[in-house]
This record gives structure tokens, sequence and C-alpha cells, in this order.
């Protein structure tokens, strides 16, 4: 096999190429964002995001349910270790191609010219129906611990699902608020809350674990098996995997704002590895300590608060103030989430508009010149949002907040396989294009996008699996249906408006468009 040379050099940017240049080059202007975030500001921005520890203390009860602690603490290791062969591909592929389309973006340049744009174009709507949905997650578990606080100190208090999701419209209103009108804000916000992040970390497992005077026996932590699925422990076993999976996840978050970070090629990636690695550590203790601090498996799981995590500090703590104190740091942590996950949403949204993906794209990619954000991308994020979250009104119990769950993380994992399998393609093609941006994975690429896209896969099937037996149209995973609607609209789209009007970068073998077409989406780009 040969390496197509030419081909190559349109794709590989010297080191010393300026970020905006390489956005030129791939056929975007830069847009009227300020580059006003540097490495500390991202791995904050980032981390506000993955946050693990807090993530996977907000959907504690499937773990709980799902095979408990060992289940918890072993599947949070193996996930995290078969996450970084997608992390380090996915900083490479950013350290080459800084733009703010992220993963769609990536597939469009390194996948086979025959289908480069429709698998780009799929792509892009699975990249974002994740973030949008786990937005939309994550608001569900900021609202839980709100009302779970609230339980918590009176005890005649009866939480009602309409609460939860009226709560989660307040957050999102809140953090769009926050977007449109504080943009400035969100660099400093970001440096904050990472010394928040990390000091609440520190404070709640070390409070919990020096509170509590009747821990669990090392037994039941790392080896008592606990299955209240109805299915066998195997099955259950991988169930319980969809926590882990939730908790180590968007940590592409750096992607979609390479086009406000100062030497994106460079402080991007990093940003997007040293999350995953604060993400394993934090989340691997915290996760033993809750385990340890469990208390009586039937009354966390069962808690009137509707947050296990919160019944664990009082458990622990004993005092209603002690451990609404540390339901609160997290709540904030979750919270400032909220805004973050707008922020990156939206400028998804902004970016496949940008490109001609989505209806009304003309719109929705306008960038505010006094504001410097993409007001119309941010209301289309919010509303999807708030859309997602009135799932959980028709809904039996937690179903619909362990759809929504299943929905974020599969659209994620789906989004995060296709630039790999497009990359791996790359390889075998004998169009091995060498990604030397600063950040190069050099003679291991190959192999650590085998192993991640393997993982990816393996994810995506086990997401569709229901979590009760037995199975009735109440407690079904409909996830499958909502990806399949994604892919159905993505497929409809594509025929009837996408495949004349997409665009995406002009670099490398994207388009089949004549000059005049290529000259025409450039400059409508630019606009």
């Amino acid at each position: 096999m040969t390496v197509d040379t030419e081909d190559t050099s349109k794709k590989v940017f010297d080191e010393a190429t300026s970020d905006d240049a390489v956005l030129e080059q791939l056929g975007y202007a830069q847009a009227e964002f300020k580059r006003s975030f540097g490495l500390l500001g991202m791995v904050g921005f980032s981390f506000s995001i993955v946050t693990s520890w807090t993530a996977l203390s907000g959907v504690l009860i499937i773990g709980v349910e799902s095979g408990g602690p060992p289940v918890m603490i072993w599947g949070w290791l193996a996930v995290c270790l078969f996450t970084l062969p997608v992390a380090y591909s996915m900083a490479e592929m950013c350290s080459a191609y800084p733009v703010a389309g992220g993963q769609y973006s990536w597939v469009a340049i390194l996948a086979p010219k025959r289908w480069a744009r429709g698998f780009s174009y799929v792509c892009g709507w699975f990249m974002l129906i994740g973030i949008l949905a786990m937005g939309a997650t994550n608001n569900f578990v900021a609202a839980n611990f709100v009302l779970g606080t609230a339980r918590l100190n009176h005890l005649d208090y009866t939480i009602e699902r309409w609460h939860t999701v009226l709560v989660a419209y307040l957050i999102t209103i809140a953090a769009a608020t926050s977007n449109i009108f504080g943009p400035h804000l969100l660099n400093k916000i970001s440096k904050g809350i990472l010394v928040w992040n990390i000091t609440a970390f520190v404070v709640c497992f070390i409070t919990i674990l020096a509170t509590n005077d009747h821990k669990q026996p090392a037994s039941f932590v790392f080896s008592k098996f606990q299955n209240n699925t109805g299915f066998g422990g195997s099955y259950a076993a991988i169930l319980g995997l969809l926590q882990s999976a939730f908790g180590m996840c968007c940590y592409d978050a750096p992607s979609k704002m390479t086009e406000e970070i100062k030497n994106a090629r460079k402080q991007a990636p990093r940003a997007i590895v040293m999350a995953v690695y604060i993400g394993t550590f934090t989340g691997f203790i915290f996760l033993i300590s809750l385990s340890f601090c469990m208390g009586d498996y039937e009354t966390t799981a069962g808690t009137p608060t509707g947050v296990p995590v919160i019944e664990i500090f009082f458990n622990s703590t004993g005092s209603i103030g002690g451990a609404s104190t540390l339901a609160s740091l997290i709540a904030v942590i979750a919270l400032v989430c909220a805004n973050s996950l707008m922020a990156e949403g939206s400028r998804a949204v902004f970016a496949f508009a940008r490109d001609h993906g989505l209806p009304f794209s003309g719109t929705i990619s306008k960038v505010s010149k006094s504001k410097q954000v993409p007001i119309y991308a941010i209301l289309v994020t919010a509303l999807v949002q708030a859309a997602f979250n009135s799932i959980y009104f028709g809904t039996y119990n937690s179903t619909g907040f362990n759809t929504v769950i299943a929905i974020a993380t599969e659209g994620f994992y789906l989004s995060y396989a296709m630039p790999l399998l497009s990359r791996i393609l790359a390889h075998v093609s004998g169009r091995k294009h060498r990604l030397e941006g600063p950040y190069s994975l050099g003679r291991y690429g190959l192999a650590l996008n085998v192993i991640g896209f393997l993982f990816l896969s393996f994810c995506c099937i086990t997401f569709n699996f229901p979590s009760v037996n037995p199975v009735n149209s109440d407690n079904m995973n409909y996830t499958s249906a909502a990806i399949g609607v994604v892919m159905l609209i993505s497929v409809i789209t594509w025929i009837t408006t996408g495949r004349k009007r997409f665009t995406g970068p002009d670099s490398g073998h994207l388009l089949d468009l004549g000059r005049g077409e290529v000259a025409a989406s450039t400059e409508a780009k630019a606009a």
C-alpha cells in the first residue's frame, strides 16, 4: 500500500501554524469569539463537565441496583482504562484539526471519500443529541440534589416528578441567561470551579470517612455482589457499567471550545487528557468512600430524598446540617456544570449550523458581535434540553431519568466511535494521514484507535439493554427507539437538504463541489 502524499499534505498543518491560520485552511474565518481560555481555565471548564466524582454520585442508584459496590469500583477502573485510548485518540485529532465541530469535522476529513460527507453528517447529529441530552441529564442531577436536600430538612415534604422537571427548567433558564449575558465570565468561572471542585471532593470524602463509625466491611465494598434488577448476575454487572460510562463522559468538551482557546492546538488536547486522569482518580477515591459509608443497602437505595448520596452523607455524619452542607457542595458543581454544558452545547449547535447541518442554519449560526456568543444557538440548546427534561413527566419512577442518561451517553459514545473508525480506515486504506499536530501519538496511534473503538462499540450495544426484569412498557429502556429516531431524522434531512447544503471542513476530500460552490460555502461560513 502507498501513501497519498499529495492528499496527506493537504491535511497536515505545521506545528507552528497559528490556530486562526488552521481555521482558514479548513475553510472557516475566525468567528467573533474571543480567545480567552488558557490551559488552567480549559481544564477547569472540561473537568466541570466531566467532574466524575459528582457525576457518579448523581447516578449512584444505577450502580447500587446493578451489582453494588464491586461493580461500581472495578467497573469504574475498567471503563477509565479503556477510556484513555479514546481520549488520547481524540486529543490527537483535536490537535491536528482544532475546529468547534469536533468529532463530525474529524470524520469529514479522515473518512473514505465516497461516504465522508454522509458519515460526518450522521456523526454531527449523534454528537448534538449526546451533548444536549447530557445537559438535560445534568439539570436532572442538579434538581435532584436541590430537592433531595429540601426533603432531608423537611420530612413532611414529598418530592413529585413535576417538581424535579420545573427545577430542571429553572436551571436551564439560568444557564442560558448566564451564557448570553455573562460570556466574559466563563473563563474565570472555570478557574474558580476547578478549585471548588477539588476542595469539595477532599472535604466530602474525608468528612464521611472521619464521621462514620459504622463502616461496611471490605468484603461488602470489594466483593459482595448486589443485584436488584431481576436479571442474572452477569447481565446486572453489564448494566452497572452504565453508571461508570456516564461518569467518564464529555471529556471532548475542549474540542468544542477550540475557537476560544489560546494556543488551542496544544492546550485543548492537554485539557482533554488531563480531565480523564483527574476524573479517574477522584471518581475511584469517592466511590470507595461512598461504599464504605453506605450503611443499609435497602435504606440507601430507597431513600425518600431520591439521592442515595445524600442518604450516605446523613448516615455518616448523623447531622441534617452536615449532610445538607456536603450535598450543597455538589449542587453548586452541578449548577456550574449546567452552565458549562450550555456553553459546549451551543458551540456544537453553532458549528453544525455554520456547516449548514440544521434547519434555519443561517440564523442559528449567527454570532452576536457585541456579546461574542451565538445567542440563537444557546436558545436552541436550552429548548432541546427542556424537551428532554419533559420526558420525566410521562414515565414511571426513574425510567425517564435513566433513559435520558442512556441517550446522552450513547449519543456521545457513537460520536466518539465514528472518528476513531474513520482514523482506522485511513490507516488500513493506505491513506495514512499523519496527524502531526503538536499532540501526536506517533506509532502508537493505530493500536489506541482500535482499542478505543472496540470499547465504544461494546458500550453502545449494552446501553440499549432493559434495566429491570420483568420488562414492561413502564420500565422499558427506550434508548434504542430514541437513537433510531435520531438516525431517521438525520437520514431524512440528509436526503432532503443535507446532501445539497451540508459543507464541513474544506480541507481534504470531504466535498465533491465545484470551485464556485466551495467559494460560496466558505463565504457563507465567514458571514
